[in-house]
């Protein structure tokens, strides 16, 4: 049986993170991940240029810890500002119409916001105007922000997200910024994590390549996993299922497009697929000003376009892109790479958000057990949730936590 201080299970923002907070505190660390690569839910596909099948923008930029690392990482930080917020570059959205619906939508989220100290954790959806001929499209915005519809989504955890309204890119991407910070961790890839037995003196981590014995352990992987017994403990911690359980994986899914003869097509610009539906594409016109249409699909649409599958993404795309940009540009689209996250069994879904009366799940299930498990990830994070910088937070928060538990006991002996 291998032998070490502590196990970190997961290589995804939070447990990359930790390990080299925990590097960086001289403690024996063995971080152990089911793929074939790190960065879990961030994963840039490279090529002609990097493409980031998860997570793509540094949101609150100006004070999230990735977007400082970056440049040591010699990798590049773009500050050009997304195609939504105060710029609105939209086409297909008359700029009357466009004005309208800001307006709804900051009325929507303010009333979401007032709720924040509501003593009745109610869903979202709650909170749309009556009648408001904007709520389709905040369904669907709703879908993009939390992976699921608004019903089913706590108005307390969304209003308690923190947001600067701050958004950048890595040029390089956000997933190969997460694969270089790992590099130089003790990294066992193809090693998923089955059984932690916290019976004993130590814990025993059961693995296919073998048992592994620590002091301590932080669990990093996505409340889907536990929530579904993917990852159990002995004995078990019902309460942790619970907590995992109130915080499923909304999902969010992914196409690239190849655009052949770009220049007629709008650089740095959002096209909704539609603006009367709950559930629709929205299509980012040539980011980085590069020769592809990244598109986006959230909520219920994206589990049935997974479950569709076989090309299911692009059909979609592109019956709503030519219908708006002409059926001529049919001809010019190439599907380039498509993500099924939902299907994904390292991940079951995007990133989570929490079920109405579920607010308090994201403190349960970050908190320690026995000062030996300790837990960590974007849904630990109770104000940066779906994000990687809330990830890494918690990463670090479980790394000094583990640190001061090592430290106060070599001094006891």
């Amino acid at each position: 049986m291998h032998e070490t201080d502590v196990v970190v299970i997961g290589a995804g923002a939070a447990g990359v993170a930790a390990g080299r907070r925990l590097m960086a505190a001289g403690i024996p660390t063995l971080v152990l991940e089911a793929r074939a690569r790190a960065g879990g839910r961030a994963w840039t596909l490279r090529g002609e240029f990097a493409l980031d099948l998860g997570c793509g923008w540094l949101h609150s930029a100006n004070e999230n810890e990735w977007a400082a690392l970056a440049p040591s990482l010699g990798m590049t930080v773009d500050r050009t500002p997304p195609p939504w917020g105060a710029q609105r570059r939209s086409i297909a959205f008359p700029p009357d119409e466009r004005n309208d619906f800001a307006a709804a939508s900051e009325r929507f989220f303010a009333r979401v916001d007032a709720a924040a100290d509501d003593p009745v954790d109610r869903p979202a959806a709650d909170f749309l105007e009556p009648g408001s001929r904007w709520n389709p499209l905040l369904n669907a915005i709703g879908n993009y922000i939390s992976g699921g519809e608004l019903a089913d989504v706590s108005a307390r955890d969304l209003a308690s997200y923190n947001d600067t309204g701050v958004n950048w890119r890595v040029t390089q991407g956000y997933g190969a910024l997460i694969e270089a910070y790992a590099a130089p961790l003790d990294l066992r890839l193809e090693c998923k994590v089955t059984l932690i037995d916290h019976s004993g003196a130590r814990l025993r981590i059961v693995t296919p390549q073998g048992d592994i014995a620590a002091r301590a352990a932080i669990v990093a992987v996505p409340s889907n996993i536990i929530a579904t017994e993917a990852l159990r403990f002995s004995p078990a911690l019902p309460g942790k299922l619970d907590a995992a359980a109130g915080l499923p994986l909304g999902l969010a899914d992914k196409l690239f497009l190849r655009i052949d003869r770009p220049d007629d097509i709008p650089v740095e610009t959002r096209l909704f697929g539609a603006l009367d539906l709950p559930s629709t594409g929205s299509y980012h016109l040539r980011p980085f000003g590069r020769p592809v249409i990244e598109c986006y699909f959230g909520g219920k649409l994206a589990w049935n376009l997974e479950r569709e599958g076989d090309g299911a993404f692009a059909r979609y795309a592109l019956d709503q892109i030519a219908a708006h940009l002409g059926a001529e540009v049919r001809k010019r689209l190439h599907p380039i790479a498509a993500t099924a996250w939902g299907h994904d069994p390292f991940a079951l879904g995007s990133y989570s958000y929490a079920k109405p009366g579920k607010f308090p799940a994201r403190a349960a299930l970050a908190a320690p057990v026995d000062e030996r498990l300790f837990f960590a990830g974007e849904a630990c994070s109770e104000h940066d949730y779906s994000t990687a910088h809330g990830a890494y937070r918690t990463g670090v928060r479980a790394a000094d936590a583990v640190t001061r538990l090592l430290q106060a006991t070599s001094q006891a002996r």
